[in-house]
């Protein structure tokens, strides 16, 4: 034995002295492999650092541009997750090297033997290494904090920009001088040879590049218009021959006979300029001042196709707004001049800023522009767009009418008193996000229409899926839920960019909160993410119909085809069903990125609650676990539960459905079942007994009675030869001789029928045989009263004693004669 355990211990020192020399070398390759990763994070910091001093100084030199701002911004994000990526590169690292100084244990404390030299040099090179990584840590969170210290300081400049862009005052006597017109007219020539020479240039050297940029517009925007105009004609063109359309109708008409045809222009402008700038038709200048007509069409054509839309001046009864025809003209006049003039005004400014025009030009302009809105929007205030039923005209509504006048006060005091930026903001608003914010809510009360009970079903598309589809009105209703749903989530992600960059944001910054959005907003310790959370429920969708599949095939071609029994199959698939469902619900908040971790204190918390409030629910889930498991019954089994006596038709977790042999649903609580005496007449097999109980009258012939039941219960076709049936004579009775016929079934189920048939066979052969069924009879004898005297000497006679003293004394207190008694208080 000494010897075998010695050869043991030296096998296993050569192994690990033959073992060593790879160990060496993999902590060799991987202290290489971390030193090549330091390296490439250090230049990776330096890089950012040198970068964001670049950014730093291009701050103090863009500062006065709100959208180099917001470019230098977007530029600080992406550098500040590329500072986290290099910390958290070290992370794998990091856990290693403590996970190794653990193992190695302390140093040995001063007096004791100093430890190994290998060991000591692999902590020392541990600690290093470590000191290193925590230094590059360092350096990387340093950075992500100047950054962020940075990313603040542009946010308040920015404010800054904007509340100096609202409160700078003008002197208007430089804007008001003679000088203006003259600078108008260099600037006007001056854009007019820039144009001139650019147009003959592309004539001559760029003629058909041209064309063909031209012409794919065209195409894109025809295809886009003609498209929708094929597809959705119904949708946003008016029918004149519809004498009373629906409010739905109207609405929808509104919203899209806006939204296609802007869409279609905007595509068409949008695509001309890219194509001019593909094929390098554009120059510099040309090219802003292209963008910048492109974007003045393209509100004045969506202002005007609004209001044409809501005030339908050609079919009074196409109207939102219940104004008479004349008024309704003028209202569409009045707000595309306004429209025209802010947008003219942001052309020129445009031009203006490109042509290094004078301020007092700049001035000048956006004062025109500004009074000539204020004006606009007071005579739109004033105009009288109601008839009354006498015939004459009434204003708009007084809160209405007042906000137009004091918008248009506002404007023209800003204007006058030297404040134009502030006045032209509030008029551009007016115009361009009223016409926003007019669009999305007549987008918004058409997706409520549709979404209303029979709603969809009302417009063209529901017609038509009515006619040539198998919906009922139900499934109607839900698609035109899922309609109204995604109209509302488009006019959002459509309309509040929109309304945003009319307000001074930058479209940096709504890709700045795009992002944020999506990868995660962080609030204290929760950090809640729309992608994580989309892509969970994504996630869980896909387990559960991948659940639903798996449960019919597992049903349908394995269990089917096996021959396993109903009850079995049922309880199979709601485990695998319970089973796939919570599996998917795991794997969707997984997938969501939430910390199941985070949610102990709930968990603490729900399992307190559980044990007050909810012990019954968690008595019946767990009832039902062990229902599904041990299966005392199963789906199809008529039981006998207290009073309730039926088939069971589903099991499910916290509850049984049972319906009676009256077609009633009893839900009964799974406890009551674990916890109750439960019968079950078709447990393992269907074979049941049944008992049909018969009375023979007195004076009849016995034996003969139960070889006749004996013969009919045999005879029964339903009626089982083994067990044999059995007549029993059970008792002499008060009024009969009774019998009791007890018959095996193979389905207990058809109990009922043998007893009607036996019952109808036992009246026959009782009628032939001459037996009489005695039903019970009782004979009352009614006796005289005996005197007193020959009473019986019992209880009865001294009941009866009793009775005749009570009386006589009752009478001798009765009132004297004459007297009339006391009327009782009537109760009423």
């Amino acid at each position: 034995m000494f010897f075998r355990l010695l050869r043991l211990v030296l096998i296993l020192a050569l192994v690990v002295v033959s073992a060593a020399p790879p160990f060496e070398a993999m902590a060799q390759v991987i202290d290489q492999g971390s030193t090549a990763l330091i390296a490439e994070q250090q230049k990776a910091i330096q890089d950012l650092s040198a970068k964001t001093d670049d950014l730093e100084k291009k701050m103090q030199q863009d500062g006065e541009e709100d959208a180099g701002l917001v470019d230098i911004r977007l530029q600080l994000e992406e550098m500040s997750r590329a500072a986290l990526t290099s910390a958290l590169a070290f992370r794998s690292r990091l856990s290693d090297i403590n996970a190794r100084i653990e193992v190695l244990g302390a140093p040995p404390a001063e007096g004791q033997p100093p430890e190994p030299e290998i060991v000591a040099s692999e902590r020392g090179a541990l600690a290093a290494e470590k000191a290193e990584i925590n230094a590059i840590i360092a350096s990387a969170q340093n950075l992500s904090i100047r950054i962020s210290g940075l990313i603040d300081k542009i946010g308040a400049m920015r404010s800054a920009l904007f509340r100096n862009v609202l409160t700078k005052h003008y002197e208007l006597s430089d804007a008001l001088s003679p000088q203006v017109f003259s600078d108008a007219q260099n600037e006007y020539t001056g854009l007019y040879r820039a144009v001139s020479s650019w147009l003959t240039f592309a004539i001559k050297f760029k003629f058909q590049a041209v064309l063909a940029a031209t012409l794919m517009a065209l195409v894109l925007a025809a295809v886009l218009f003609v498209g929708g105009r094929r597809l959705f004609g119904r949708i946003f063109e008016a029918d004149p021959s519809v004498e009373d359309p629906s409010y739905l109708s109207r609405l929808s008409v509104a919203f899209w006979s806006t939204l296609l045809p802007t869409l279609a222009v905007g595509v068409f402008l949008a695509s001309t300029v890219f194509f001019f700038n593909y094929y390098n038709v554009l120059r510099g200048d040309i090219g802003v001042f292209l963008n910048a007509l492109a974007a003045v069409i393209a509100v004045v054509f969506c202002v005007n196709r609004l209001t044409n839309a809501a005030l339908e001046p050609r079919l009074p009864n196409w109207r939102l707004i219940p104004v008479e025809t004349g008024p309704a003209r003028w209202l569409v006049r009045l707000t595309t001049a306004m429209a025209v003039v802010i947008g003219f005004n942001n052309f020129l400014s445009v031009v203006n800023d490109n042509m290094g025009s004078p301020l007092s030009l700049t001035i000048a302009r956006s004062f025109v522009a500004t009074i000539i809105v204020g004006v606009i929007l007071i005579l739109m205030a004033l105009l009288r767009p109601f008839k009354a039923p006498d015939g004459s005209w009434r204003p708009w509504p007084a809160w209405l009418r007042y906000t137009a006048i004091v918008l248009g006060l506002f404007t023209i005091a800003a204007a006058l008193f030297g404040y134009i930026g502030l006045g032209f903001f509030v008029s551009r608003q007016v115009v361009v996000t009223g016409t926003i914010l007019i669009t999305a809510y007549i987008g918004f009360l058409s997706a409520r229409e549709i979404g209303e009970e029979g709603g969809f079903a009302s417009t063209s598309i529901g017609r038509w899926l009515s006619a040539n589809s198998s919906y009922e009105d139900a499934a109607l209703d839900q698609l035109g839920l899922v309609v109204s749903i995604a109209i509302n989530i488009m006019i959002v992600l459509v309309f509040l960019p929109l309304i945003l960059l009319m307000w001074g944001f930058q479209p940096g910054d709504i890709q700045a909160w795009a992002y944020k959005l999506a990868t995660g907003i962080t609030i204290g310790s929760v950090t809640i993410s729309v992608t994580g959370i989309l892509t969970g429920i994504v996630v869980f969708i896909i387990g559960y119909f991948l659940t639903r599949w798996f449960q019919g095939w597992l049903d349908g071609s394995v269990m089917a085809r096996g021959k396993v029994d109903t009850g079995v199959r049922n309880s199979i698939r709601l485990a695998v069903g319970y089973a796939g469902v919570a599996l998917a619900a795991l794997v969707g908040v997984s997938a969501a990125g939430i910390d199941l971790s985070n949610l102990a204190l709930v968990a603490g918390a729900l399992s307190l609650g559980i044990g007050f409030g909810l012990q019954n629910v968690v008595s019946n889930f767990v009832s039902g676990l062990i229902l599904l498991a041990e299966r005392p019954f199963k789906v199809g089994d008529w039981i006998v539960a207290g009073q309730v006596s039926g088939t069971v038709k589903k099991i499910s977790v916290r509850a049984t459905e049972i319906e009676t042999f009256q077609r009633q649903s009893v839900i009964l609580p799974n406890s009551d079942l674990i916890n109750g005496p439960v019968g079950n007449w078709t447990h393992r097999n269907k074979l049941g007994r049944i008992e049909i109980p018969v009375g023979v009258a007195y004076g009849s012939d016995a034996r003969r009675a139960h070889e006749i039941l004996l013969d009919i219960a045999r005879s029964h076709p339903l009626v089982l030869k083994n067990p044999e049936p059995f007549v029993l004579f059970a008792a002499l009775a008060d009024s009969s001789l009774n019998f009791e016929i007890r018959v095996f079934l193979a389905d207990v189920a058809n109990g009922v029928i043998v007893q009607n048939d036996i019952r109808f066979a036992i009246l026959d052969a009782f009628r032939r045989e001459g037996i009489e069924i005695p039903f019970p009879q009782r004979d009352i004898h009614v006796k005289a009263a005996a005197p007193l005297a020959k009473w019986p000497i019992d209880d009865d006679k001294i009941e009866a004693e009793f009775a005749e003293r009570e009386l006589v004394r009752t009478k001798a207190a009765e009132t004297p004669k004459g007297r009339r008694k006391g009327r009782r208080p009537d109760p009423g």
